[in-house]
């Protein structure tokens, strides 16, 4: 069934908003909301009848499909275990569909369709931070609810965005202490041109400086772009003694193929990534052993969650099936969202949020914990190095779980003031 909210006339506005949202490859301000229009009186649940009615949208073209078809499939998954398993608050789920098509603008307007003209309880879905930002306008002037993926570059919370995957502090720093603990002295940065590689590698800059490590080179390549002959030049005659690699979707593999035929690997200009994982790895067309990459998951994680995670997708989709960091991140939104709903005992997006924090699910990365006042969860930061299967094996962990800080509000060093 329908969602029960106001249906605000903000099509007008949608452009204006998207262009915002897209144009700015720096914003830092927090972005919460007045989550004021989703509440309902005592006893209402904001979703009547035996179903309620979600939305997914996930690039399924585009550049970015490379990535996004598996966050789709991981949702799908979990939809059928929880309607399996009785639904949520005794509801079965049915979703709408959508393709966010790569493009921003597109997901701003597939966005504003599923929450005011389907009037779905809550949208899954995103993945570059151009995304997210496109969206973030709509969601907030619908008082909707979207559950969001995949790691970025933090410097955000909204009241209207519960974000699954890591935030700088859970991914970003700890692959700079790693290179810090494994003696690097001088990093090269190479990333595509957009929001969260340009924040992300901001950050970097600082947190280098503060670690003693020399930034030796900066290149960004158009996200839709896979030529990186020229910049991988730059980085063949800077010779560092890492690569950090801010690079996303199907541009990698330029990126890895131009970097093989310029004879760099592993052992002489090693990479550390945080875009490529299991899915993408053997996509590369290129032999990837050897080489690092930051997630808060791998397939290789051993916990009882997680094997009943892995054997359920691969006999979901089949055994060659790899899984990986974005797409537990979605499947982990969905159960969090039941929790929540069931925690709250309601679908209104006041409900949820006035009793979401410490809400807890059991999820393949380990046991993630909903921080009520940024709306994103702890996770365990975690360093893979790519073996000959394409899988990973952990050589450094946290340990414990990362509680989240998207605004880096406990390290000295960050000054969002600073270029």
């Amino acid at each position: 069934m329908k969602y029960t909210r106001s249906r605000l006339l903000i099509a007008p506005l949608l452009l204006a908003l998207v262009a915002a949202a897209c144009g700015d490859d720096d914003t830092e301000a927090s972005a919460g909301g007045d989550s004021s229009g989703g509440g309902a009186d005592s006893g209402e649940i904001c979703v009547d009848g035996d179903t309620v009615t979600l939305g997914f949208l996930n690039s399924t073209s585009g550049v970015m499909a490379i990535s996004e078809q598996t966050v789709r499939d991981s949702l799908m998954l979990a939809t059928d275990e929880i309607n399996a398993d009785g639904g949520i608050l005794g509801k079965q789920i049915e979703f709408i569909e959508e393709d966010g098509q790569s493009e921003p603008a597109v997901f701003a307007e597939k966005i504003n369709k599923l929450l005011t003209e389907d009037e779905v309880a809550a949208v899954f879905g995103g993945w570059t931070s151009a995304s997210r930002k496109a969206m973030l306008p709509v969601v907030e002037g619908a008082d909707g609810l979207l559950f969001y993926p995949v790691q970025y570059e933090g410097l955000e919370a909204s009241e209207n965005i519960y974000y699954t995957g890591a935030t700088t502090n859970q991914q970003i720093i700890p692959a700079m202490d790693f290179l810090a603990s494994e003696g690097v002295e001088t990093l090269f940065l190479a990333g595509s041109d957009y929001v969260f590689p340009r924040t992300a590698n901001k950050i970097i800059k600082q947190y280098a400086e503060e670690l003693g490590i020399e930034i030796v080179g900066e290149e960004y390549v158009p996200l839709d772009s896979d030529d990186w002959t020229t910049q991988v030049a730059k980085i063949a005659a800077a010779e560092p003694d890492f690569v950090f690699n801010t690079i996303n979707g199907s541009s990698n593999v330029g990126f890895i193929k131009a970097y093989d035929e310029a004879g760099l690997g592993p052992d002489n200009s090693p990479i550390i990534s945080v875009s490529i994982a299991e899915e993408e790895a053997p996509a590369m067309g290129v032999d990837l052993t050897g080489q690092y990459a930051a997630w808060n998951y791998f397939q290789s994680v051993d916990t009882p969650a997680n094997a009943a995670f892995i054997e359920a997708f691969q006999g979901e989709y089949g055994s060659d099936r790899p899984t990986s960091d974005p797409m537990e991140a979605a499947y982990t939104s969905l159960y969090l969202y039941k929790a929540l709903v069931e925690n709250a005992e309601s679908f209104c997006v006041d409900a949820v949020n006035e009793s979401a924090d410490g809400v807890s699910v059991d999820a393949p990365e380990g046991t993630v914990t909903v921080n009520g006042e940024n709306h994103h969860i702890s996770k365990t930061g975690l360093i893979g190095q790519i073996n000959a299967d394409n899988q990973f094996d952990v050589v450094w962990s946290s340990e414990e779980p990362i509680e989240p800080d998207p605004f880096l509000e406990g390290y000295g060093w960050w000054d969002p003031t600073e270029e």
